[in-house]
Order: structure tokens, then C-alpha cells, then sequence
């Protein structure tokens, strides 16, 4: 079966192109398109796609409050939000609304594919720009993060299956003790929302052995993402 996918956006060139892109993924097919967010609450209803990738200003209803009423009505809906904006003053708002994406308009088509598949998967996909918002705020507690991070102040919507319980308490057993000083390297700076490439500059190091240092971090800790390792380090203190 393939992913279904509803697009909301106000502008139809880039419904059109999102379209035309994700129509030649053999394991997607894009069900509708709305350009506000009362549409797509209408079409998601109807429709009941497994994705809503959308854009976070369209008029009607914005995007966050779309996003909003969606888990509400469709609480296993997975919503990645696809924008140009990702300051804390977007950012956060959206994580708070429950959506499982944030990604920037300037991504690869590829890398979208991927982040589609993933989010349908039940992973987290922020941009690195959108993370280290999010790590910023965490770290300044300002965030009443939602108890599938860790925090109190749950939606209901939210809350975490029991698989996840289990994963997080694996996951809070293992202390920074259990990684190389440069692993724990790695894990800072994605923490501070430093892409893979980013991070291999200032590490002098390349690309390929940043993912390989990623990959061994994420294996130890027994998490799915790298997102899941930066709030896991920014939860328990390991980086500031």
C-alpha cells in the first residue's frame, strides 16, 4: 500500500511541483490538495491520509492551528510541516501542535522522499536549523515538552505507547559514559542542530565518518534518530 499524502499549501506552483515530485515515488500517492487550512481539515476528513505535508502560513487557519484541530479529529495522522521559516517563534509552536516533521523549503527532493518515509515510519524529522531551536528552548526550559520527550503536560494524543515507555527507559539507563569522546563530540553539536556535513567541517573530519560516528552514538543509546539523541542529551544534561 502507499503512503497517501494531502498537500496544503496557498500557493499552486508549489502544490504543483510538490505534486509532479511525489508522484514518482513508486510507494506514494498523493490523495488531495488544499490551499488553506480549513481545506485541509475538510479533505483530511474525508480523505484520511496517513500524511499531511503542509505549509505553516495560509490563510483561513494557519498552519499551526491546523495541525491542531488534525490530531485532534485524526489522532494518528502524521503532519510534516514544509516552510521557509524556522525560528523558535515558528518552531516551537508546531512541535507543540504535534507535528512529527519540520522541513525547510530549500531541501533536497530526495531528502524529502526520505523524511515522508521516515515520519510514516513513526520517526521524528527536523531540519537542523528547526532542532537546535527546539534544543535552545529545552535547554532554557522553556519548553513543557509533551511526555513522549520526557516532560509533563501531555496531549492526549501524545502519550506514549507502551513500546515507547519500554524504549525510554532503555534509553535513560545509558549514560554519556558509554560513548567515545568524539561520539560525545558528534552528540553535542547535533545538539546544537549542526547537519552531518556541518558537523564534519568542524571536526575536520568527513562526512562518511560523521555518519558512521552517528550511527554507533544512536546504536548505544538504543534510539531511531538523531533528533531523539539531541533531546535525549539536551534532556539529561550531557550538553548545554
Amino acid at each position: 500500500m502507499p503512503i497517501t499524502i494531502l498537500l496544503a499549501d496557498d500557493h499552486a506552483m508549489v502544490r504543483r511541483g510538490l505534486y509532479v515530485f511525489l508522484s514518482t515515488q513508486p510507494d506514494m500517492e498523493v490523495v488531495g490538495e488544499a490551499s488553506n487550512g480549513q481545506e485541509a481539515l475538510e479533505q483530511a476528513e474525508q480523505l484520511h491520509p496517513d500524511v499531511v505535508l503542509m505549509d505553516l502560513h495560509m490563510p483561513v487557519l494557519d498552519g499551526i492551528e491546523t495541525a491542531r484541530r488534525l490530531r485532534s479529529i485524526l489522532p494518528g495522522i502524521r503532519i510534516i510541516v514544509l516552510t521557509s521559516f524556522s525560528d523558535q517563534d515558528h518552531v516551537v509552536p508546531a512541535v507543540r501542535a504535534g507535528v512529527k516533521g519540520y522541513l525547510l523549503k530549500d531541501i533536497e527532493p530526495e531528502d524529502l522522499a526520505a523524511a515522508i518515509r521516515n515520519v510514516h515510519a513513526g520517526q521524528v524529522e527536523l531540519h537542523p536549523a528547526a532542532a537546535g531551536q527546539l534544543m535552545h528552548v529545552m535547554a532554557s526550559s522553556e519548553l513543557p515538552m509533551n511526555e513522549s520527550h520526557g516532560r509533563a503536560n501531555p496531549h492526549p494524543y501524545n502519550r506514549p505507547s507502551e513500546q515507547e515507555r519500554d524504549e525510554q527507559g532503555k534509553e535513560n539507563s545509558h549514560g554519556p559514559d558509554i560513548l567515545t569522546r568524539r561520539e560525545r563530540e558528534v552528540l553535542g553539536l547535533i545538539a546544537q542542530g549542526l547537519s552531518n556535513k556541518e558537523i564534519a567541517i568542524k571536526l575536520i573530519i568527513t562526512e562518511k565518518t560523521v555518519k558512521t560516528h552517528v550511527s554507533h552514538l544512536l546504536d548505544k543509546l538504543g534510539l531511531a534518530d538523531r533528533t531523539q539523541a539531541a533531546l535525549h542529551a539536551v534532556r539529561n544534561g550531557w550538553v548545554i
